[in-house]
């Protein structure tokens, strides 16, 4: 019997604006909860070309991927059936963009206000990980990006 394997792709997507720091969460999908934005991969497609499609394509947003946020494991339930999931997510520097339409609603909030706003345990740790990892990155590279 083959097993199908669910793979998404998130952004830790931050931007500075008006000397803050900022991070995008969104509600997408049918579950109406602050969450990070994530894609499904599709069949052939990398993990990091996923989220720049769909931060670029479905959301109008100039990104660039700086590294790797996080991974985790899980499992979705699809037509009934339990389905084992990989996701990828991906430390992002918002460059530019012009209006999103692709999610129901989003914002950009500091750090502390995004953490409190993010409903599941899972995408607080990858928020965190992705905000230490982002001062590393400063640190080695002697400024701030």
């Amino acid at each position: 019997m083959k097993t199908n394997l669910l793979t998404t792709s998130g952004g830790v997507i931050f931007r500075d604006s008006r000397g803050k720091r900022q991070f995008f969460v969104v509600k997408m999908g049918e579950e109406e909860r602050w969450e990070l934005p994530k894609v499904t991969v599709r069949k052939g497609e990398s993990s990091v070309r996923a989220i720049l499609r769909m931060t670029g394509e479905m959301a109008g947003m100039n990104t660039r991927v700086l590294e790797e946020a996080g991974r985790s494991t899980g499992t979705a339930v699809v037509g009934g059936k339990s389905i084992p999931q990989r996701h990828f997510y991906y430390l992002m520097i918002y460059k530019a963009g012009g209006e999103i339409l692709v999610f129901n609603k989003y914002q950009w909030l500091e750090y502390g206000k995004a953490i409190a706003k993010l409903e599941l345990k899972k995408e607080k740790e990858v928020l965190r990980n992705g905000r230490e990892v982002l001062k590393e990155w400063e640190k080695t590279r002697g400024k701030k990006i």
